[in-house]
């Protein structure tokens, strides 16, 4: 067992924690536009990004997406909604034990999946493919996506009702597209340049603006990493041959306890610790070796073993076929200015794909006027051009990207249904 004999510095970057006394601090909380607010509202800027992203629908909607495991009738595999808590949770033990701000942490973990697509990753590279293909762009990833649906596609009512974009601070938004924790590194530091998050291009581009920002990231792979584990014993995929090869694997943390007495607390805990005896503004965020090399084998063996199982194959073909089935159908519809109308003919056929995708239309798209607008109360950003062929597909791809498994599913069944 490794021994931990180091004992805890608290507040080591307290000098860096993103506050008013930070030289960084007039750029992270700066924001797209000016946002509305009451005279009397006690919240932070950051406090308050939190607050938007509790209430926004998708993050609601996270209750009901696949993490690894597509589970709609299971209540006790993990879904995107338990893993954005459970990083949140390990985020802000990490943060406050720094000497962090505990509310940027909060508000970056608990928005860091907003854009994740449905049936979890297998959706994002079925996605991905639909967008190379029909040349509506080059890649995507659900960080980017992320980003995209906090800044265009989410909308609250402000305090007369109109929708309006959510409009998050910097540092939030920075640390939603940053938080790609798939990339083995040790020692992060935030980067210094204050960049336009629009032009980052790929997965793991930039570290964060923030150290708060790479207190998720870290967080996110120590959490996902031993659910899945969890999940993978409760649905019984690993072999005896395999939970012996894991207990070689973190015999040095836990002796020769069984991998049956391992859970996703103990492994959170351990490894939170660890990073916090290690960290420091001059070394960054990192583990001790010991723990670095345990964390990298863990994470192999889970792609060994557990996301590339070949009982996940049927639910890769099954997310194929609800996803492109669905984008092909809202395909067939598009006829310039009068796609919305086309649409909406064929509400008796389809009543809930048609009538829910023509209003996302009306919304998004100038298929509306700016009085119909107006009258639905629509104060959001117009980001289609319904006279492009280009942006219809890529409002279709946000539409399915925005969906729950259990909705795609539902979506699919009306198309298949007669």
């Amino acid at each position: 067992m490794i021994a931990q004999k180091e004992k805890i510095v608290e507040n080591l970057f307290s000098d860096y924690s993103m506050t008013k006394n930070n030289p960084k601090y007039k750029n992270a909380t700066s924001r797209l536009q000016i946002i509305y607010r009451k005279d009397d509202d006690i919240r932070s800027p950051f406090e308050r990004d939190y607050h938007r992203i509790l209430y926004s629908n998708a993050y609601r909607r996270l209750k009901h997406k696949t993490q690894v495991f597509f589970a709609t009738n299971n209540d006790h595999i993990c879904t995107r909604i338990e893993h954005v808590n459970h990083v949140s949770s390990a985020a802000e033990a990490i943060a406050r034990c720094l000497g962090l701000n505990t509310e940027l942490t909060r508000a970056i973990a608990t928005g860091h999946d907003l854009g994740h697509a449905p049936f979890g990753h297998t959706g994002e590279y079925i996605i991905r493919d639909l967008i190379v293909d029909n040349k509506i762009g080059n890649n995507f990833w659900h960080e980017k996506n992320s980003l995209r649906f906090i800044d265009k596609i989410e909308t609250l009512p402000d305090y007369e009702g109109y929708e309006r974009n959510l409009n998050l601070t910097y540092a939030v938004r920075d640390g939603i597209i940053c938080h790609c924790g798939e990339v083995d590194e040790n020692g992060l530091k935030p980067r210094n340049e204050f960049i336009d998050l629009e032009t980052i291009e790929c997965a793991n581009q930039y570290q964060s603006y923030s150290w708060e920002g790479l207190v998720v990231k870290v967080a996110d792979k120590i959490a996902y990493l031993g659910r899945d584990i969890e999940d993978a014993l409760s649905k019984k995929i690993l072999t005896e041959e395999q939970k012996t090869e894991f207990e070689l694997i973190i015999k040095d943390l836990f002796g020769h306890k069984k991998l049956t007495d391992i859970n996703t607390s103990t492994l959170v805990h351990l490894f939170t610790i660890d990073l916090c005896k290690n960290s420091t503004p001059d070394k960054g965020l990192c583990f001790s070796k010991e723990y670095f090399q345990i964390m990298k084998l863990i994470k192999e063996f889970n792609y060994k073993n557990i996301y590339n199982h070949k009982r996940l194959t049927t639910f890769h073909d099954y997310a194929k076929l609800i996803i492109n089935t669905i984008f092909n159908t809202l395909k067939s519809y598009y006829d310039g200015v009068d796609t919305v109308y086309k649409i909406k003919c064929d509400e008796q056929f389809y009543p809930l794909l048609c009538s829910t995708f023509g209003d996302w239309l009306l919304k998004y798209s100038n298929a509306s006027t700016t009085e119909e607008k107006h009258n639905k109360k629509f104060l959001n950003e117009t980001i289609y051009d319904i006279n492009s062929y280009k942006d219809y597909l890529m409002a279709s791809v946000d539409f399915i990207s925005g969906m729950t498994d259990s909705y795609s599913i539902k979506m699919f069944n009306e198309i298949i249904t007669f």
